[in-house]
């Protein structure tokens, strides 16, 4: 059972009709929802899960590894348990893969461990994939090198990425062309630099033919880089040290959209029955069935607001009898983690409306009814927060906003205080289609819910937020740079001594050479092809093939990208270096990066994911597409973006792709190799460079 969920007890279900809830008996207060369990080195004591606080202690005694020397384990398993379900007011039982180590809570095991670390330190993972080797239904298996290499498959092998780390790409470090089959165990070694910058990161599988199946079984979870570099007048340092946890308490986010779905019976042996459906087409689990993740008819355009299913929040799905708990005028940083699949969330905050959602009183929730119940129960006024991080990586200057667009792979750390007492909704508000993954109009979806202990008023969030800050810098910085720090808060809460990359100038990219990427589905023939170019013409594009390395990048050097997408939005996402965005062009020519540009191209309605992106670090992006069918004759809907990047220190082999992730199992992706600067264009490099692409063996 779910921690926090419900003890074994008879329900009373009542029957929802048009927007209206149905209430059942009362029930105890409400459950924590926590933050993700800590992966506990295999020599440290077991820490408590929680909302962070101070800083983690220090190992005692004897069992403390060597300074900078972290041994973790993880093992990959079926793991039978139960999700909870809104609209039926009940948990249906799943059989899914998932992670487990040591300090995980078994009985909540769809999220991940989260895994910290700080720069300096040798991080060593032992992979251990338990999942049942030999045939699996509907699974074509772990074929070796090229051989059918965009169909999904090998539902059982696996790898692991740590998605945004400067961290070596090749070996046994974040290698993801490696396939860790199953009964199989391998240990990765990730050597993170001293001066790696301190943020919210995230790991995941990535084997290629299996990554969406297993992401959306919930194999996903936070890696936290923590600093302690002070800023000095000639260096920047951490944002930790200016807002350190024994002051602003952490909450962790990992949000997931676990897809799973109860099937008929197969047609054949050896094959999968057709997906449990209802009238609608939502998927249904009928008494006495166990949902899973097998196949690839879980995953494709419409696929998942289809699905009725719902994002969950650290493994729980919204649940009137779980909620986050928090503080009237406590400012706290949250760590938020798109670790889905299929789904863009728009996150707003909502004070729940006088006697609605009261404790102790069962709600039941329908995919159908919940724009209704959303309208009838949260309030019309977003809380206003704060985003100081994107992708890990602090941003220049706090961007306050009520509203921030999450797309797959996306990160944002916010400064979030909630000005009265009572309960919050958490809302994943309707994005724009042109603007979201499924390119559908899908209404809100209901999250979760925030407990708001009575504590400090708050009149204007925004001025409480910088006021606070003050007083932080007032307190921790270093009396030689405290007072450009304070001078730089008060200046529109800039970060200037925290930024982790000086920016990219013109003169850096001279004479370099450019990299042009382009996003197609070729939809012309008897197979759609996803496929991926190396200029803005389609006619270039091709499937992924593991054996190709499609561009060579130089080491040393900066670049100018310039991306679009030709059919539909893709959210690229490129390994080991992250870039700066410089801007983003829209189909008139308008650049909707710049703070308060307003992007309704094509008379599609505003789309507030882009405005304020100028300049800012990540390593994830939405390239944005309008939908043809809706565009005036002759517009052409396409953005064009253009970045800059650095390939520093580390050389070898990678991959950029898309990270709708059953399009990169698909052949949306690339492998790229970084080469000493005069063996960029050496067609010779290719085969030197080959570092995956091979099987680990027991």
């Amino acid at each position: 059972m779910l921690r926090g969920g419900w003890t074994a007890r008879a329900r009373i279900l009542a029957c929802v009709f048009g927007g209206s809830l149905g209430s059942i008996a009362a029930l105890p207060a409400t459950a924590e929802i926590l933050n993700p369990p800590l992966l506990q080195d295999e020599r440290a004591p077991i820490a408590k899960p929680g909302l962070t606080e101070e800083a983690p202690a220090p190992l005692p005694g004897n069992t403390a590894p060597t300074r900078g020397d972290r041994l973790l384990d993880l093992e990959i398993q079926y793991i039978d348990n139960q999700i909870y379900n809104p609209s039926t007011g009940g948990y249906d039982k799943v059989h899914l893969r998932g992670y487990t180590g040591n300090g995980v809570d078994p009985s909540a095991p769809y999220v991940s461990p989260t895994i910290e670390a700080v720069p300096g330190d040798t991080v060593r993972i032992t992979l251990d994939n338990q999942l049942p080797a030999g045939p699996q239904p509907g699974d074509p298996g772990c074929m070796p090198g090229g051989q059918m290499p965009d169909i999904p498959h090998c539902f059982n092998g696996t790898n692991l990425h740590t998605h945004g780390l400067w961290v070596s790409p090749t070996g046994n470090s974040d290698n993801v062309l490696l396939s860790i089959n199953p009964q199989t165990k391998f240990t990765y070694e990730y050597n993170i630099p001293s001066d790696h910058p301190s943020g919210t990161f995230w790991y995941h599988t990535h084997r290629h033919g299996s990554t969406a199946l297993q992401v959306s079984s919930g194999m996903a979870g936070a890696l936290i880089i923590r600093g302690s570099r002070l800023p000095t007048p000639t260096a920047h340092g951490d944002i930790d040290t200016l807002i350190p946890t024994s002051a602003i308490p952490e909450r962790v986010l990992v949000m997931q959209q676990i897809q799973y779905a109860c099937r008929g019976p197969a047609a054949k042996p050896g094959e999968l029955g057709p997906i449990k459906q209802d009238i609608n087409g939502r998927y249904i689990c009928d008494p006495g069935d166990i949902g899973g993740i097998e196949a690839y008819d879980q995953f494709g355009p419409g696929t998942w607001p289809a699905s009725g299913r719902y994002t969950s929040l650290n493994g729980k799905v919204f649940n009137p009898d779980d909620a986050m708990k928090a503080t009237q005028g406590q400012v706290e940083r949250w760590r938020m983690i798109h670790a889905g699949v299929r789904d863009t969330i728009s996150l707003q905050f909502f004070k729940v409306q006088d006697g609605k959602l009261k404790q102790g009183v069962k709600t039941l929730l329908r995919a159908d009814t919940t724009a209704a119940f959303i309208k009838d129960t949260c309030g019309t006024t977003p809380v206003p927060y704060s985003l100081i991080a994107a992708d890990g990586l602090t941003m220049a200057a706090a961007q306050p906003t009520k509203l921030a667009t999450l797309q797959p792979g996306y990160r944002f750390d916010a400064l979030v205080v909630f000005p009265e007492a009572g309960r919050y909704c958490v809302i994943d508000s309707s994005a724009p289609k042109s603007g979201a993954v499924n390119a559908l109009d899908v209404g809100p979806q209901l999250l979760g819910l925030v407990d708001v202990a009575p504590g400090k008023p708050v009149d204007n969030v925004e001025d409480y937020i910088n006021n606070e800050l003050v007083v932080l810098a007032e307190a921790n910085m270093p009396a030689d740079i405290r007072e450009t720090v304070i001078a730089d808060l008060k200046d529109g809460t800039k970060f200037t001594s925290f930024t982790p990359h000086p920016d990219i100038t013109d003169e850096e990219v001279a004479g370099n050479g450019t990299q042009e990427l382009t996003f197609f589905i070729d939809t012309t023939g008897p197979d759609v092809k996803f496929e991926v170019g190396n200029t803005l013409n389609t006619a270039d594009t091709k499937p992924y093939d593991p054996t190709r390395i499609d561009r060579s990048l130089p080491l040393g050097k900066a670049q100018v990208w310039t991306l679009q997408s030709h059919f539909v939005s893709h959210p690229f996402h490129i390994h080991v270096n992250p870039f700066q965005i410089v801007s983003i062009i829209d189909p008139n020519g308008k650049d909707v990066s710049a703070p308060g540009a307003v992007d309704d191209a094509g008379g599609a309605p505003n789309d507030p994911q882009y405005p304020g992106l100028k300049g800012v670090w990540k390593d994830t992006l939405w390239i944005k597409s309008l939908i043809p069918q809706s565009l005036p004759a002759g517009f052409s809907g396409i953005y064009t973006i253009t970045l800059r990047t650095r390939y520093e220190r580390y050389i070898g082999e990678y991959v950029l792709h898309c990270h709708i992730l059953d399009h990169e199992d698909q052949g949306m992706m690339q492998n790229v190799a970084v080469v000493l600067p005069d063996q960029v264009g050496d067609a010779a490099q290719g085969e030197a460079m080959q570092m995956g692409g091979h099987d680990a063996h027991k």
